[in-house]
């Protein structure tokens, strides 16, 4: 949690600090360029960017903006941009390929958070992750972004955020219903598993 005061300390104290758009990015891009790189790729426990739907991400800022997704850090921002700038920053990012990556650590081990990513667990209704997310996490259309080599710190507290509904749930609810059926250890392994999973690139969407 102090991560996110120590950022957003820094972005309202030193605002031209976080203001350089990178080379033809709208200038609106600029404060998002501190926490998810220049080329949208991500850095610590700061999800990656690049290549997430135009619709997926308008949506997220609109909801960022609106205060019905919670968050510290990116409510000042968005709410900061007009409708046009939060349509021409998502854009912008959703044009972006991730670079290539390798698994970080090597292949995910079998486990808990592997059972819940391909199998699920049909007696609690909670379907595989993948039957949205796609094989190896890669994505599928706008609604269901990738979650492979997104940082695990990132993934877990998204998935708190719906356990406690600080965020919205998704289409039909989903994410909402399957997040309150997880405890924090299916969590954390659920999370860890696609952090290893080499991130989404515009060669694996094309598979």
């Amino acid at each position: 949690m102090a991560r996110w005061f120590v950022v957003l300390g820094l972005c309202l104290l030193f605002p031209s600090a976080f203001a350089q758009s990178p080379d033809g990015a709208p200038a609106a891009a600029g404060s998002c360029v501190a926490c998810h790189g220049a080329e949208g790729q991500g850095s610590g426990a700061f999800p990656h960017l690049a290549g997430l739907g135009e619709a997926y991400l308008r949506r997220q800022l609109d909801a960022f903006a609106s205060g019905e997704r919670v968050n510290a850090i990116m409510k000042p921002i968005a709410s900061g941009l007009s409708e046009s700038q939060r349509q021409a920053v998502a854009g912008y990012f959703s044009g972006l390929e991730m670079a290539p990556t390798e698994a970080a650590g090597g292949p995910p081990p079998d486990g808990p958070g592997r059972t819940l990513a391909v199998h699920g667990r049909w007696q609690q209704d909670l379907p595989a992750c993948v039957q949205c997310h796609g094989p190896g996490g890669q994505g599928i259309g706008e609604d269901f972004p990738p979650l492979a080599g997104q940082p695990a710190a990132y993934l877990e507290d998204q998935l708190k955020a719906w356990r406690a509904g600080n965020r919205p749930a998704g289409p039909q609810g989903l994410m909402g219903h399957i997040a309150e059926r997880l405890d924090d250890d299916d969590l954390k392994a659920v999370a860890a598993y696609f952090a290893a999973l080499p991130a989404a690139t515009a060669e694996a969407g094309d598979d």
